[in-house]
């Protein structure tokens, strides 16, 4: 007789059974694809609540303005957001979560984002 792969119990029944029951069976392919890092959804999620946590590090007082490198260097990637709004002055801001950015270059070319926090006007 076969041990079932998920609790090692008797596997009983037709030939070729491979679990001792439909949860067991159920069981083991969940738990094997919770542990597959390679989900393009884990992924993407896992860059935005990065994303939102460093923005919400350098934004504690609603509105700044960083360097792009000091964001950078925590692993902050702006092609990842969840949604954007456009100011009167057509300025784009991407968002993560309530944690917003503007990308502008400075009058030296440096790249600089102002980091915003989401607010009820912006409806």
């Amino acid at each position: 007789m076969k041990a079932c792969p998920n609790c090692g119990k008797e596997v009983n029944g037709r030939e070729g059974k491979k679990f001792c029951s439909p949860y067991c069976k159920s069981n083991y392919h969940y738990e094997k694809n919770k542990k597959k890092e390679s989900s393009l959804f884990k992924k993407v999620d896992k860059q935005l609540k990065l994303n939102r946590r460093i923005l919400k590090n350098y934004n504690r007082a609603g509105k700044a303005t960083v360097e792009s490198g000091e964001l950078f260097k925590y692993g902050f990637d702006p092609k990842y957001f969840t949604h954007f709004w456009r100011n009167s002055k057509k300025q784009t801001y991407l968002f993560c979560y309530e944690y917003g950015f503007f990308s502008f270059k400075d009058e030296k070319g440096k790249r600089k984002f102002t980091l915003v926090k989401w607010q009820d006007y912006m409806q």
